[in-house]
C-alpha cells in the first residue's frame, strides 16, 4: 500500500507540472484580456467615432477593427454588418455631442447624415473590447416617418453643456446618476404631475432637433406639436401634466454612464396606447390627445446632470410597430 501510495504521489506532482503552467497561462491570458478591454481610453473611444463614420460614408467596414462576433443593430432591428444606412449614406452633418465611458468601453454620438441630399438625425453607440467593435446600435430618424416632432437638421447646433466637463464637487457617482435618469422616466411614464426626479431650474430638453422644453427661440416653430411645451422648463411641463398619454416607458437600460461631464445614456421606448382621447393639466385645463393609435417610440436619451439636477435632455428616437420589442434586452422567455 505504500509504494502504491507513492506511485500515486509521484503520478500526481508529474501531472500538476504539466497542468499548472496551463492554467497559469490561461489565468494570465484571461487577466490580459480583462485589461485590455479596458484601456481604451475618452480619446481612444473617441477615435472609434471618427473610424466608424469615415468607414460608414466609405460604405467600407472592412477598414474597421471589428471582434469576432458583433452585434449591429439600426433603427431597433438586428443587421449584417454593411447592411441599412451603409448601403445609403452619403455624407455626415453637423455633430451634436459625444460621451464616453472608458471603464465598460462604451462611446456615443449624436449628429446629422446625409441619404443622397436628404438629411437624417443619427445616434450612434458602440461597445469596443480588446480594442475592437463589439457592439454597434444606431438609431436613424428620417422625416415623415412616424408622429413624432423633426426639425431643421441643416440647422443643428451642439447644446454647449452637453460637452463641458462637471466640476468635481458637482459630480455624482454612477449610480446616483442613473438613479436621477430613471426618475425621469418615472415621471414622464403616465404623467400626473407629480416629479420624480431632480430638475435644474435652466433644464432644457430637445427631441429630434426640436427644442420641447426651454426652447432659445420659442417662436421659431409656432406650429410644432411641442412647441407651447418648449416655452417653459422642463420641471414645469411635468408639472402640469403635459405627457399624459405616454403610457409606459419600457425596457430602460443605461449602457454608458460619462462622470466627467455628466452624461447618461438611456435605451428605452414609449408606448402609447392611443386610447387617451383627452386629457386635463394640472392647471384644469382640458387638451384633446395628439397621439390617436397605437405605436412605440423607440429612442436613444442622454441626460446631462450637474450638481444632482437634470440641466439637459437630448434624445433621437423613431416611430415603432406598438410595443415592439428590443434587440439589446433578454427577455424572460429568451433565458
Amino acid at each position: 500500500m505504500r509504494a502504491q501510495s507513492a506511485i500515486f504521489a509521484i503520478f500526481g506532482i508529474a501531472l500538476l507540472s504539466i497542468l499548472l503552467p496551463q492554467f497559469t497561462a490561461r489565468a494570465s491570458a484571461r487577466a490580459q484580456s480583462s485589461y485590455a478591454a479596458n484601456d481604451c481610453d475618452r480619446q481612444c473611444l473617441y477615435s472609434f467615432v471618427d473610424q466608424y463614420l469615415a468607414a460608414l460614408v466609405a460604405k467600407d467596414p472592412s477598414r474597421l477593427p471589428w471582434a469576432q462576433m458583433v452585434h449591429f443593430t439600426e433603427n431597433n432591428v438586428s443587421l449584417r454588418v454593411g447592411d441599412g444606412l451603409w448601403g445609403t449614406i452619403s455624407g455626415n452633418g453637423a455633430e451634436d455631442f459625444r460621451a464616453a465611458d472608458p471603464s465598460t468601453g462604451q462611446v456615443a454620438y449624436f449628429g446629422v447624415i446625409d441619404e443622397r441630399g436628404t438629411l437624417s438625425y443619427f445616434a450612434l453607440r458602440m461597445k469596443i473590447e480588446d480594442r475592437r467593435i463589439s457592439e454597434v446600435e444606431t438609431l436613424v430618424d428620417r422625416k415623415g416617418y412616424g408622429p413624432g416632432p423633426f426639425g431643421e437638421p441643416a440647422t443643428l447646433k451642439p447644446v454647449p453643456v452637453l460637452s463641458q466637463d462637471v466640476p468635481p464637487v458637482e459630480r455624482r457617482p454612477r449610480a446616483r446618476l442613473i438613479a436621477l435618469a430613471d426618475g425621469y422616466f418615472n415621471t414622464l411614464q403616465l404623467n400626473d404631475g407629480q416629479v420624480f426626479t431632480e430638475f435644474d431650474k435652466d433644464c432644457s430638453r430637445r427631441e429630434n432637433g426640436v427644442w420641447s422644453a426651454n426652447d432659445p427661440n420659442p417662436n421659431a416653430a409656432p406650429n410644432s406639436l411641442v412647441a407651447g411645451y418648449g416655452k417653459i422648463s422642463c420641471e414645469a411641463g411635468f408639472k402640469l401634466g403635459n405627457y399624459r398619454w405616454d403610457d409606459r416607458l419600457r425596457d430602460r437600460r443605461y449602457p454608458l454612464i460619462d462622470e466627467e461631464k455628466g452624461l447618461v445614456l438611456a435605451g428605452t421606448f414609449i408606448d402609447h396606447s392611443g386610447r387617451l382621447e383627452r386629457f386635463t393639466t394640472t392647471d384644469g385645463v382640458t387638451h384633446e390627445s395628439p397621439l390617436k393609435s397605437p405605436h412605440s417610440f423607440c429612442m436613444l436619451e442622454v441626460f446631462k446632470i450637474t450638481d444632482g439636477k437634470i440641466r439637459h435632455a437630448e434624445v433621437v428616437f423613431i416611430t415603432v410597430p406598438y410595443y415592439m420589442p428590443s434587440p439589446w434586452v433578454k427577455y424572460p422567455a429568451d433565458k
